[in-house]
């Protein structure tokens, strides 16, 4: 199905041409432009296109360049602007594009994923899970000349994430320039896209009495873990109602009061068999899933899979560059957050086609640092073999055309080459015999005594 001219690069390298189809397809430039003009409020877009920065972007956010300047230049021509035309526009970026960029690009990338009939099985039948938690960027440097003068940390930003677990999928972001802002700030946008018969499960910051009322108001469900400030009434004794995976689950009901309504959820507690890496040895989940969908048991085993948004996030930061510490202007450091999770919804896909072809179970053993690392260093040489007009066959191509072409490379990749390597238990790390800042060692002297 595909021309001539990628054959050699499906067998040898079929990740990397499997990941720039995956862009191609999903990140078409009329469809970004067409995006901006809908969703830009101020900015405009004149000889600098908003497909142009994004693409730029993107080269920095996978790895293909070392930084904006780099990318820039390797662009320039074809640009047509300057080099500070192009960092104003990342400054002016305005948060509702950025945030409206990974909404579509999860819209289109489901399409794909259920063209592949990839899906994992839901979480809860009948229930549309969503995972929601809040990623605070790292420091950047102190280039701006408000910034030249302190010794703090510049925060860029915050954002909150929803993720969709049978697809992989960040679906919505919510952000904000003020990096001290409270990620409950942006509950009320969060509350905007409560549909019925969701399923939000959250960590206990996200365990406010609006939150919990607003989403049952809206015929949602949730799973928070309580926060110790949140005010109810405990309504008779607690009782064992089984055991999961991490230790002992009880039940007990809480009555909670807000607005002037008064309203009685379920109180799930789990008795650690382990301690959580804050020395809690239980920890209470608040719900209002009926008995009848969710034992208690299985309401705590729904919360201990929240840490698969943790993933994405370790993904973001890691294996994709989802934060350029040269990048101080707010606007310009959340929409390289959100370039990095629209490269994280392509990879998604990529994945999809792997269970598709390989069943999920082997395609759950691939390390995604392994696959990003093949489409960084084939990417360069690929491209020259095969210049941006060969890519023009996978733009617009139809989701169920596109689900077969996928399946055809990777029917080709050899999964062996890229399985997570398995490591022992961790070990305690020892206790240092100098305090924190104390002068220097030689590595050598140490190693010979």
């Amino acid at each position: 199905m595909l021309p001539q001219a990628f054959q050699a690069f499906v067998q040898k390298r079929p990740i990397g041409v499997m990941a720039r189809a995956v862009v191609e397809n999903l990140f078409q430039p009329q469809r970004l432009d067409a995006l901006f003009e809908r969703t830009a409020e101020h900015q405009y877009q004149r000889t600098l296109l908003f497909s142009s920065v994004v693409e730029l972007m993107h080269s920095v956010v996978l790895g293909f360049e070392p930084s904006v300047y780099a990318a820039y230049r390797h662009r320039r021509a074809t640009l047509g602007v300057s080099d500070q035309a192009v960092y104003d526009k990342l400054d002016g970026m305005e948060l509702g594009v950025s945030a409206a960029l990974v909404h579509d690009s999860a819209q289109q990338a489901s399409l794909v994923i259920d063209a592949l009939k990839a899906r994992r099985e839901p979480w809860l039948p009948g229930y549309r899970v969503r995972l929601l938690d809040g990623n605070h960027l790292a420091a950047t440097e102190h280039r701006l000349e408000s910034l030249r003068t302190i010794w703090e940390a510049p925060l860029p930003g915050k954002a909150l994430v929803v993720m969709e677990p049978e697809t992989g999928l960040a679906t919505d972001v919510f952000l904000t320039p003020d990096g001290h802002a409270q990620e409950r700030s942006l509950l009320d946008d969060v509350l905007q896209i409560v549909r019925e018969r969701d399923v939000w499960i959250a960590d206990r910051n996200f365990c406010t009495l609006k939150f919990l009322f607003e989403i049952a108001r809206r015929m949602g469900f949730f799973i928070i873990r309580q926060h110790g400030t949140l005010p109810g009434q405990l309504k008779g004794k607690r009782r064992l109602v089984g055991i999961g995976s991490t230790g002992e689950v009880y039940e007990q009901k809480l009555q909670l009061s807000y607005g002037g309504k008064t309203w009685t959820v379920r109180r799930l507690t789990v008795e650690l068999t382990a301690a959580t890496r804050d020395g809690d040895r239980q920890i209470h989940l608040l719900t209002n899933l009926p008995k009848k969908a969710a034992t208690g048991v299985v309401v705590a085993e729904l919360y201990r899979q929240r840490w698969t948004i943790e993933t994405l996030f370790w993904e973001v930061t890691e294996t994709l560059k989802c934060e350029i510490r040269t990048l101080c202007y707010p606007k310009a450091a959340l929409l390289v957050f959100c370039v990095a999770l629209m490269a994280a919804n392509a990879v998604a896909v990529l994945k999809a086609a792997l269970r598709a072809t390989h069943t999920e179970e082997k395609a759950d053993e691939l390390s995604a640092y392994y696959l990003a690392l093949e489409i960084k260093q084939v990417h360069e040489g690929m491209m020259i073999a095969l210049p941006p007009p060969c890519w023009e066959v996978f733009v617009g191509m139809p989701a169920a055309e596109f689900a077969t072409v996928l399946k055809e490379i990777a029917a080709q990749v050899k999964l062996d080459l890229y399985r997570k390597s398995r490591r022992g238990p961790k070990k305690p790390p020892p206790k240092k015999t100098r305090y924190k800042h104390g002068g220097h060692v030689s590595t050598h002297k140490l190693l010979r005594k």
